[in-house]
């Protein structure tokens, strides 16, 4: 088969609508958080993408634990 020797590459970014899906939030509300220097995309292309590891990091410095958590 064709298919076996298709390498899956992992993204390392995300453009805007991507981004807003992965933490959850409107793509206005991720435009609210870059502006307020919350998260902060890379300019590298003509449009921003927010690295995955970006992503991360914001989640993780503005999460609280859950009342759930063990």
């Amino acid at each position: 088969m064709l298919n076996e020797h298709i390498e899956v590459v992992p993204k390392l970014a995300l453009n805007r609508i991507e981004a807003a899906k992965a933490i959850g939030v409107s793509p206005a509300t991720l435009d609210r958080l870059a502006q307020r220097g919350l998260v902060r995309p890379c300019r590298a292309t003509y449009r921003p993408i927010y690295s995955v590891k970006e992503l991360e990091r914001f989640l993780k410095e503005n999460s609280k634990p859950s009342e759930w958590s063990i």
